[in-house]
């Protein structure tokens, strides 16, 4: 979707966002915030000298209003985008954080936090109890969604932020991108929730229950208390290797290993590729295809009696079980998924009256071959959203790759989120504060009106509020010159006028035809409900630009 230029009174303007090829921010670094004071938990119980991890990628305008703010999902950090010094692997979102891309760093200032419980940065259990000198382990108090995006916002007003341009994330990212608006509506402007449900299903607290239980039964859990000793590796990488089964689709773990075996991989794919011919012009999966067919169709099955793994996708697994225990913490996985479990934003049984005090403009996307968070709920949310009359689309990727594809679908999701970053409505621009003037005043009074509060457009409207003219500082001057002295006879009655819901590039065409600064927007009973005018859209360019 591309947002076309915005032009006014003759002069042209920048895109709303560019199409060049994206590129990575390059090197990073982490910074911290320590909360000043007691932190008070949703539970009531309390922490002292909380701090939470932090990215920041681009910088932020003179008011502040370019920033977003990025959530991560369940095992996330706030290393989003970039690579850290030594490090050549780059952030989990490389692929949509950056210079010309989605989320445009050379536009936005994006923000990226470590939530709390989380083990890179902030504050969880692993960290040291400032009372006690030790870790916290399983003292640390309980946790949830609300508290995490609370701490979120203590970083944002401490960075002096007032208002987050969007909030955008994935899976548990989601969520947190759901309590934003629902906890503080009026500090978030746009919001992009990805993947993720707006209730814990009893299927996915199963799931997490199962994960727990194998790091609970590891002996070398010891009760939580396993900080200077020996880690239970063992549960933690069954904890992972079940969450990760949850995070790929039947699709994408047959065409990523289909029934392959570890040993007939290494010895039969040499031997098989001799039988391969014409490979030019054919791409790899098309090659490894045929490779496939090749091993199965020569090489007798081999069957295994000490069950060890034999087959590629249990390789996978304990691959990225092993793997996972070198980078996170058992306690902050315990942490974590409980928090996620107990996330429901339905107050009294309805999803319609939790989101009843929500303002924020929403995007909502969904996997189609999700089947952790499927689309479903994705769709309930917008209907809830719907309900409460908010601005809220839903699109669905359409992918194999399972719920894990917020995190590789690299063009659906710059599609969408540019799209939905750079449409521009009427309300988001428009001033709601202003002045009016009625027919049958003075033009003494509208003149003495305008130089008070330094205006140039007075709206005319009846005693409903109907918008009924307008009078500009031009039809004063006139009116003076010709010795006029009721209003009623200078009122301009062919308003051009807009919706608060059209796109603002329909203003300026407007302001653009008609050779005018300013431009009353109504609502569907024609009562008009503020002005847009040729300096706040000039101040968008100058934001966005």
């Amino acid at each position: 979707m591309v947002v076309s230029s915005v032009n006014f009174s003759g002069n042209s303007s920048k895109n709303l966002f560019s199409e060049k090829k994206g590129q990575s921010i390059g090197p990073v670094r982490s910074m911290n915030y320590e909360i000043p004071g007691t932190f008070v938990l949703e539970s009531g119980k309390t922490l002292s000298d909380a701090r939470i991890e932090y990215e920041i990628y681009g910088k932020m305008n003179a008011d502040k209003s370019n920033v977003i703010l990025i959530c991560h999902a369940l095992t996330g950090d706030a290393h989003a985008a970039g690579f850290h010094e030594g490090e050549k692997k780059p952030g989990w979102w490389e692929i949509v954080i950056g210079p010309n891309k989605a989320f445009d760093t050379e536009k936005y200032c994006i923000i990226c936090s470590n939530i709390l419980g989380g083990c890179k940065g902030s504050t969880g259990p692993s960290s040291i109890d400032p009372e006690t000198g030790k870790h916290y382990g399983i003292s640390f108090p309980v946790i949830t969604v609300k508290d995490m995006v609370k701490v979120q916002k203590k970083l944002v007003e401490h960075l002096g932020v007032k208002q987050l341009f969007a909030v955008a994330g994935g899976s548990m990212g989601g969520m947190q991108v759901l309590q934003w608006t629902v906890s503080y509506p009026e500090m978030v402007k746009k919001a992009i929730a990805i993947a993720t449900t707006a209730s814990t299903t009893p299927q996915q607290i199963a799931f997490g229950a199962i994960g727990r239980k194998a790091i609970t039964d590891d002996p070398k859990w010891n009760g939580g208390d396993y900080y200077g000793k020996e880690i239970p590796s063992q549960g933690l990488a069954l904890a992972r290797m079940i969450g990760h089964i949850t995070y790929l689709s039947d699709a994408s773990m047959q065409k990523k290993f289909g029934r392959l075996q570890q040993d007939k991989e290494k010895s039969g794919t040499k031997a098989c590729t001799k039988g391969i011919t014409g490979t030019e012009g054919k791409n790899l999966s098309e090659i490894s295809s045929e490779i496939s067919s090749e091993i199965s169709s020569e090489i007798a099955p081999e069957f295994s009696h000490d069950f060890t793994p034999n087959f590629q996708v249990e390789s996978y697994l304990n691959y990225k079980g092993d793997n996972f225990t070198k980078r996170f913490d058992a306690n902050s996985y315990l942490y974590i998924t409980k928090a996620v479990d107990y996330f429901d934003l339905a107050r009294n049984g309805s999803l319609i009256e939790g989101f009843s005090g929500v303002t924020a403009k929403y995007l909502v996307i969904s996997i189609s071959s999700d089947w952790l968070y499927p689309p479903y709920q994705s769709q309930e949310i917008v209907s809830a959203l719907n309900a409460n009359g908010i601005d809220a689309r839903y699109e669905e990727i359409r992918s194999q790759y399972g719920h894990d594809a917020f995190l590789l679908e690299e063009g659906q999701l710059s599609y969408l989120i540019r799209g939905f970053l750079s449409e521009v409505l009427v309300s988001d621009v428009m001033n709601r504060n202003f002045y009016t003037v009625s027919r049958n005043e003075t033009i003494e009074h509208a003149s003495k009106l305008m130089v008070k509060e330094r205006v140039s457009h007075l709206p005319v409207i009846s005693e409903t509020g109907k918008i009924e003219g307008i009078v500009t500082s031009w039809d004063i001057t006139k009116a003076v010159a010709c010795k006029i002295n009721e209003l009623d006879e200078i009122i301009t009655r062919d308003v051009r006028y807009v919706y608060e819901d059209e796109r603002i590039e329909k203003a300026s065409s407007i302001m653009e035809d008609y050779s005018i600064s300013s431009l009353p927007v109504i609502d569907s009973e024609h009562r008009i409900i503020g002005l847009v005018t040729s300096e706040s859209i000039s101040a968008l360019i100058g934001r966005f630009g």
